[in-house]
């Protein structure tokens, strides 16, 4: 039997023991107490998992709420957005060349102009000359710090100063970067960010954080509320899910995110070197300086999907991304897809000369 060699951890990794047994254990209390007597009796566990969180992205307790992705998470802060204050003709969003194509989308619903900000040469968002664009009637600005397809890391930090100049709401996607690098809410400027827990935080599918800063909150109104008397939670939840998360987060607050980073982008730069020395492999990562833990390329006369295909045929799983993933940066490089390994704390060198030789 082939030996699975995971390198998708950008699209989900996998939950450790200890999550996986917290996960588990809840389940078997909820069958013998019935699941509200089980909730209750975990509620510390969850408190400390809010408590976590808030750790992790150097934030207020009390600005932390759980989704069930990190689109719903997005989606719940949008709306009541657009909710209190409607967008209207004339008013503008600005949006990194990267961005998520989920929230370009709702984006592009909204009756508002999209706008794409500045690139510099290396393709990361230019905050300089993104300020020139900015007058009153942007309404909200948007950047998707590490792109899925590739290693880019924006200046996500220099956009927060900019918007923070001009007033302007501003919303991080962190999908790629909870877990993988270190958040700082604060030093980012940021009214909003939002991140899946499934990816480099080996949490599980189905769990997701969302940030929202409590000066900015009181000028929301969520187009609806539940008993919970939260404003962006409901009242019902998956404990199990989260008392999974609630492991995981405190193991990567105990490896250490600065340790976990070092590791990742260690492996990054190793392969990166290897596919350099393959002729017949194109890497795509855009970028200069430090980059992100996922590491894009396409194979000479091979489609993304199929390359991933036949990797998943020797035991090595990758992912594969198509244009509706970042449409705006895809479109505006010709690229129709990519191909994309990406590291978490359980890889070693090893897999890296496995994937190369696999190539």
């Amino acid at each position: 039997m082939i030996e699975p060699l995971l390198l998708n951890h950008a699209g989900a990794s996998p939950m450790s023991a200890a999550s996986l047994a917290a996960l588990q254990e809840h389940l078997a209390l909820e069958t013998r107490l019935g699941p509200m007597e089980a909730g209750d009796r975990v509620a510390p566990q969850l408190q400390r998992l809010r408590e976590d969180a808030a750790r992790l992205l150097n934030a207020g307790s009390d600005e932390i709420a759980f989704h069930g992705s990190g689109s719903a998470a997005f989606g719940t802060a949008w709306s009541a957005f657009v909710h209190a204050k409607p967008l209207r003709a004339g008013d503008r969003i600005l949006v990194g060349r990267q961005e998520w194509g989920g929230n370009l989308a709702t984006y592009r619903r909204s009756g508002a102009t999209v706008e794409v900000l500045p690139c510099r040469a290396d393709g990361s968002v230019d905050a300089e000359a993104s300020a020139a664009l900015i007058d009153k009637r942007v309404r909200w600005i948007s950047l998707t710090w590490l792109p899925a397809n590739g290693g880019l890391i924006n200046d996500a930090a220099a956009l927060g100063r900019v918007a923070r100049a001009a007033g302007v709401p501003y919303f991080i996607d962190a999908g790629q970067a909870v877990g993988q690098l270190p958040v700082d809410v604060q030093a980012l400027g940021c009214d909003v960010l939002k991140s899946a827990g499934r990816k480099h935080l080996r949490g599980p599918r189905g769990t997701a954080l969302l940030y929202v800063r409590k000066g900015f909150s009181e000028q929301l109104e969520p187009s609806w509320v539940d008993v919970s008397g939260a404003r962006f939670e409901t009242a019902e939840q998956p404990v199990a899910l989260r008392l999974a998360l609630q492991v995981a987060t405190a193991e990567a607050l105990e490896i250490g995110i600065d340790a976990i980073a070092a590791h990742v982008q260690g492996l990054a730069v190793l392969l990166r070197e290897r596919l350099a020395e393959l002729p017949h492999v194109r890497l795509h990562d855009l970028g200069s300086g430090t980059r992100s833990g996922l590491v894009s390329f396409t194979v000479e006369g091979e489609a993304a999907p199929e390359t991933r295909a036949r990797l998943a045929g020797q035991g090595i799983h990758v992912g594969a991304n198509g244009v509706p993933y970042t449409p705006l940066d895809m479109q505006a490089r010709g690229l129709a897809g990519i191909v994309r390994a990406s590291f978490s704390w359980l890889n070693n060198s090893t897999d890296i000369e496995r994937l190369a030789s696999a190539l």
